[in-house]
């Protein structure tokens, strides 16, 4: 227990949430994995036992928790061979939801917030565009004042969740002209017409679906404008600090459990009258990249401990997830290669590992565009700021 973070009561939370995976998810991995369709009981499961309202205020059925409550169920879902699971998870219950918290009015949050937190209904956030990914000033779906409504055209890809989402939170623009200034943030129901979804076939993640999006003059109420108009892109920069975070810990989480498994397998696997754990080379080979991922972990907790706090640590975690993603793609490139040709056979866990953990320095801004961020934070001295809190 690192009880600098966690307490009696996190290691409790840690244990009942693993029982539950255990009992609950495993059994329906193999399956979810090779159709690429997470059966809808289990999210109603997650939601009454609690597991969707973790960080969410009381008042819609949350439990209002610390962030390490949120860090151990992300560390337990890489555990369970299926990042593509995990992902569907937290990608409905800290992407959409997250903009429905902070930026949903009190009916949003009664008739979306509410339900997503029960396992009633699921979430999809809609950013990422076909012409420009990690560049979000650079997107093209429009939403355009008519009336009472809005009308939406464009397209998204990469949406986890997109096909079996009940809504999405979508990102457009409503004054194309002023740039990153001119993106809002929309409450969209899936059912509307004009809507049409495309599931993509993925490297990894295959329990998880992921959709292109396209949007035909579909039309919503202006009362489902969340926050305030124009203020998109900075609501959307100040969630991507969480995000990253996620993505960080997911990162050192899935090495752990490699690393875990590793080192088991190495203790058993004989070669020349020897257990291979005392062959030097490879002791070493595991130890280095145990270092590695235990720096990027306490480093992780670090910058969670400070955006508990309320600190804005956007820097901090894009050096997180920029570092932990690198750091466990390499540590299980080596912990696939210590099982020899079984790291290459499906039944072992290391070649979905492998696929899955490959999505780390791509989804959530690429390792390049990181880098960049931080070349103007840290060379150009340029502060970003948070958005200024929306009140509903």
């Amino acid at each position: 227990m690192n009880s600098i973070y966690f307490t009696e009561e996190h290691e409790l939370f840690r244990k009942s949430f693993r029982d539950f995976l255990q009992a609950e998810v495993v059994p329906h991995i193999e399956k979810w994995e090779k159709s690429g369709t997470i059966e809808r009981f289990i999210w109603k499961k997650f939601g009454e036992m609690g597991f969707f309202g973790i960080a969410y205020p009381e008042a819609y059925g949350g439990m209002d928790l610390d962030l390490f409550y949120t860090v151990i169920f992300l560390e337990e879902l890489q555990r369970i061979k299926s990042s593509g699971f995990a992902a569907a998870m937290w990608a409905h219950a800290y992407l959409a939801m997250t903009h429905l918290n902070a930026e949903g009015d009190e009916r949003i949050k009664q008739e979306y917030l509410t339900p997503s937190i029960m396992g009633d209904k699921i979430g999809g956030l809609c950013i990422t565009e076909p012409f420009g990914g990690s560049d979000v000033a650079g997107m093209r779906t429009t939403a355009v004042r008519k009336g009472d409504n809005y009308i939406i055209n464009g397209s998204k890809t990469f949406i986890t969740n997109g096909v079996y989402a009940d809504y999405y939170v979508v990102a457009a623009k409503t004054s194309p002209e002023k740039g990153n200034k001119g993106i809002s943030i929309f409450l969209m129901d899936t059912n509307l017409k004009g809507i049409t979804t495309t599931k993509l076939d993925k490297l990894g993640w295959r329990a998880s679906d992921t959709a292109e999006i396209s949007f035909d003059n579909v039309e919503i109420p202006i009362a489902n404008l969340m926050g305030e108009e124009g203020k998109g892109f900075p609501y959307i920069m100040q969630h991507f600090a969480l995000e990253r975070l996620i993505m960080a810990i997911n990162a050192h989480a899935r090495a752990e459990y490699a690393m875990e498994y590793t080192i088991e397998y190495m203790s058993q696997r004989e070669a020349f009258g020897s257990t291979i754990n005392k062959f030097q080379a490879l002791r070493h080979t595991m130890v280095n990249h145990a270092t590695e991922v235990e720096h990027c972990k306490v480093f992780n907790y670090a910058a969670v401990a400070r955006l508990n706090q309320g600190e804005y640590v956007v820097k901090e975690a894009t050096m997180a997830k920029l570092k932990s993603t690198k750091v466990a793609d390499e540590a299980i490139y080596d912990c696939l290669q210590m099982l020899g040709g079984y790291g290459y056979m499906e039944e072992y866990p290391l070649a979905r590992l492998l696929r899955d953990s490959r999505l780390g320095p791509i989804g959530g801004g690429t390792s390049e565009i990181l880098r960049e961020i931080l070349s103007k934070m840290i060379i150009d001295k340029q502060n970003y700021q948070p958005a200024v809190k929306h009140e509903s």
